[in-house]
């Protein structure tokens, strides 16, 4: 098929910064959530083994020592199980020890949203994030009218997956889960990338300058630099352009693609 200018994509781990690390930054703002207390404060179910001191910037740094996947196997009896399983996993690493990218901590931020706000993660970054900055096309679990526009990942069980999320996990947990499932056109994804390059200039502010400085400032981990739910210099960096400048933040996905933003060069480079 074509591609159009208003094709549909599974952003695949975009979700974790365009979504779960700017919510959970949206809630440090409003005073709901500090970024340097432990996860177990807010989900008390998260502990044993070594969780209960993990701290919410650790998770947004990749840095909590938890696995990046726990098995597939462990999300096929449902949400509530998957997440019972996640509270009984034990640490590989010490806090703060490692780097491991991991969807699992994604998924325990976006759980942490969903009990603060008492919204889920698609109705909290749609209310939030989305509506105010008119992005009308992006979110979680897609209508069928942006289903008709989504490039198509690949197939399952013989059919193609157009408008469903393609990572098994997020798809077993109903299509809303902190690591995967968002879907947006370049045209949102620009309007979110201005948002957070001229802070309110253009569009409404999505974070204030403050909190926008405390989620984009690079931060260093045993592999590298990353910012709040953003990459910036680590091993999962190479879709960076090499003319970006030191300031810019962004982010990668399985499906095939890429984001970042540099406010030193007034730039959006989207890639899906």
């Amino acid at each position: 098929e074509v591609m159009t200018v208003d094709t549909v994509f599974d952003l695949a781990s975009i979700t974790k910064p365009v979504a779960t690390a700017t919510a959970v930054m949206h809630l440090f703002q409003e005073g709901k959530v500090d970024l340097d207390q432990p996860v177990s404060n807010y989900l008390p179910e998260f502990t044993g083994h070594g969780k209960e001191s993990i701290l919410v910037s650790e998770l947004l740094l990749h840095t909590g020592g938890l696995i990046p996947d726990n098995s597939l196997k462990d999300y096929q009896q449902g949400t509530q199980v998957a997440w019972e399983k996640i509270c009984n996993l034990e640490i590989t690493a010490n806090r703060g020890e490692r780097f491991m990218y991991s969807d699992v901590g994604f998924i325990v931020l976006g759980k942490l949203v969903e009990k603060i706000s008492g919204l889920n993660l698609n109705q909290f970054t749609r209310q939030k994030i989305y509506a105010p900055l008119g992005m009308n096309e992006t979110g979680f679990l897609p209508a069928s009218e942006l289903k008709q526009r989504a490039a198509a990942t690949e197939k399952r069980q013989g059919q193609w997956m157009r408008g469903e999320v393609h990572d098994p996990r997020a798809y077993l947990m109903d299509g809303i889960a902190g690591h995967a499932g968002l879907f947006s056109t370049a045209r949102d994804l620009a309007i979110f990338g201005q948002s957070m390059l001229h802070q309110g200039e253009k569009h409404p502010m999505v974070l204030n300058p403050a909190n926008f400085e405390v989620m984009t400032k690079p931060r260093e981990t045993p592999r590298g630099t990353r910012t709040y739910g953003w990459d910036h210099r680590s091993p999962y960096s190479s879709n960076r352009g090499s003319n970006l400048s030191d300031e810019a933040f962004g982010h990668g996905g399985f499906t095939g693609t890429v984001l970042w933003i540099d406010p030193t060069k007034d730039r959006v480079f989207v890639f899906l």
